[in-house]
């Protein structure tokens, strides 16, 4: 049999950044592409992959303005569609890679301030009067991603195209697939990319396993 790996891609990319820095989208792609490659690698042996699924959204395509400059904002002409777009090109071209795209609900997207930013602001350290151009950001969310990634543990699990998934992933919302997916007799195997999971969620996986390097602790 062989191994299926799905992969959160919003999840995923933010975790990247966090270890490698900002690279170009085919350095991102290919170095997805090794780690995938890299799980395969168990105790000695080399499983068979089935497929990479990859769960993302297009990057955001409508115009608004900026709340603190008043200009307009098209969201398709910026630097983060650009890469999200060729991204997504470079996932198409790898071998055994399969792109699953939900969308991001631009009818309740909205401005928000960055994390830090909104966490001073609660804190009295700033004001919204003092907030600049780059310290707010527009919020869309995904919709259908966690839909797929259910749909296709089910899917794989039921029709036994695979006997391990690996999901790259770093929330609770995979229990109930991961559960039907044991039942159904599936080694299911969680990476958190070296984030931190909820401890509960250890009796609903098979293992945890991470492959890309550890990023440096904080002061190291």
């Amino acid at each position: 049999m062989a191994t299926a790996i799905l992969i959160d891609g919003d999840f995923f990319l933010r975790r990247y950044r966090a270890i490698h820095g900002k690279q170009s989208p085919q350095d991102v792609a290919d170095g997805m592409h090794r780690m995938c490659l890299d799980h395969l690698n168990q105790s000695g042996q080399r499983r068979n992959l089935y497929r990479i699924f990859f769960y993302d959204c297009p990057p955001l395509t409508k115009k608004a303005h900026h709340p603190i400059t008043g200009s307009a904002v098209d969201f398709s002409k910026t630097p983060v569609a650009a890469w999200r777009t060729e991204f997504h090109e470079a996932l198409k071209k790898l071998r055994k890679v399969a792109l699953r795209l939900g969308y991001l609900n631009e009818h309740v997207a909205h401005w928000t301030p960055r994390p830090e930013k909104l966490k001073q602001l609660l804190l009295g350290k700033t004001t919204v009067s003092a907030l600049q151009e780059d310290d707010v950001l527009y919020a869309a969310p995904q919709k259908g991603v966690d839909m797929r990634i259910g749909l296709d543990i089910a899917s794989i699990a039921f029709k036994k195209q695979a006997d391990q998934i690996i999901l790259i992933a770093g929330d609770s919302d995979f229990v109930p697939a991961a559960k039907l997916a044991r039942r159904e007799g599936i080694d299911f195997i969680l990476d958190p990319i070296w984030a931190t999971i909820r401890s509960d969620l250890h009796e609903h996986i098979d293992g945890l396993r991470t492959v890309l390097q550890r990023p440096p602790s904080p002061g190291s």
